[in-house]
């Protein structure tokens, strides 16, 4: 891996962490600091990320990290159900009996212990379950260049779920119930049924990160994007 790679992982590593907010100022000293790498790495790193769209540069003002709105909320998640359909569609007809099952056994598993208490370690483990199974349905595609976009939006849905939702407990056992609807699917070999059940799951994210549901009164501890929320009370 060269420094400009590792630079990238550092940064997004901090994005993830949340010790890098969205929409917040940084120089490219404090990405040093940040990323632990050389200036030089940064300064290669920086058109990266700007074509990505995770940091834009402002006249006058410097480099700013993406902000969470309406627009990359709606971007981000369209792109998102555009692979994952035809992914999920390509993985039950190809995926072999065994690939299948290693992902409905991670998936059971994490049920079961999910209804003895939920922890903060458990949330963790959901959490790597939850992308472990949409990553290993893209990369099944075969098409380094798809998983490879895949990825990079991939770091922009988890900037927006840092920065609209909080999850908790009661969201997160709800997302594996969507899981399980989508395995349940895969399993009979569904591949109608899978498209169809994945696409409710992505909207339903994607209405939680847009506030929807907490306008409509819903479970999920998410607060209204405020352009958003302006448009529904007129």
């Amino acid at each position: 891996m060269n420094l400009r790679a590792k630079a990238y992982e550092s940064f997004t590593r901090q994005l993830l962490a949340k010790n890098i907010r969205p929409g917040q100022f940084v120089t490219q000293r404090e990405l040093v600091a940040l990323t632990g790498m050389t200036l030089g790495a940064v300064r290669e790193l920086i058109p990266r990320l700007e074509a990505e769209g995770l940091i834009v540069t402002v006249p006058q003002r410097g480099m700013q990290i993406a902000a969470v709105d309406v627009k990359l909320v709606r971007n981000a998640f369209q792109l998102r159900a555009a692979i994952e359909k035809e992914a999920v569609a390509r993985f039950v007809e190809t995926a072999s009996d065994a690939e299948v099952a290693a992902l409905d056994d991670a998936l059971q598993t994490l049920l079961r212990d999910g209804k003895r208490g939920t922890s903060e370690a458990l949330l963790e483990r959901a959490q790597a379950v939850d992308w472990g199974f949409h990553d290993t349905i893209v990369d099944a595609l075969g098409n380094e260049l798809i998983s490879r976009i895949y990825r990079v939006n991939s770091i922009r849905i988890r900037l927006i779920r840092l920065d609209r939702v909080t999850i908790a407990a009661d969201i997160l056992w709800r997302v594996m119930a969507e899981h399980a609807a989508v395995m349940a699917a895969i399993k009979r070999r569904d591949v109608a049924g899978a498209v169809a059940a994945l696409e409710r799951h992505i909207a339903t994210a994607r209405n939680r990160a847009l506030g929807l549901e907490a306008l409509a009164g819903g479970m999920a501890r998410t607060a209204p994007i405020p352009s958003l929320a302006r448009r529904r009370r007129r």
